[in-house]
């Protein structure tokens, strides 16, 4: 499915962390796949309040925690950098949708990095 919010499409996810050569891009492509799915979800359920959001972004943050294996293995790690990278693209996704009241500890309650 097609991202149809103009924000979220022209944004690039995780960009500081495709700068950095100690985040390995072919597993910073995948935090960046959670990301679009995400957005896609949004798009399809349509969350009519913080809750139902919340639900979707941290269903998301789950799936970032299983990244974190992947990071270790390829000499890297979920650190200081790359918490506020993620967080601040989940609260870009959420602000784009009409969240902005969102409080970006809660989208990513769920996260163990």
């Amino acid at each position: 499915m097609p991202i149809t919010n103009q924000q979220v499409a022209e944004h690039m996810f995780l960009r500081q962390m495709y700068a950095d050569s100690y985040f390995p891009d072919h597993v910073v492509d995948r935090g960046k796949a959670i990301l679009l799915r995400l957005c896609e979800r949004i798009e399809a359920e349509q969350p009519s309040d913080l809750q139902a959001l919340y639900a979707l972004s941290q269903a998301a943050t789950e799936e970032f925690n299983s990244l974190e294996a992947e990071f270790e293995a390829a000499g890297s790690e979920i650190e200081t950098v790359a918490r506020e990278v993620i967080a601040e693209d989940f609260w870009l996704v959420a602000s784009a949708y009409g969240f902005t009241d969102a409080d970006v500890e809660e989208l990513i309650a769920t996260r163990n990095w």
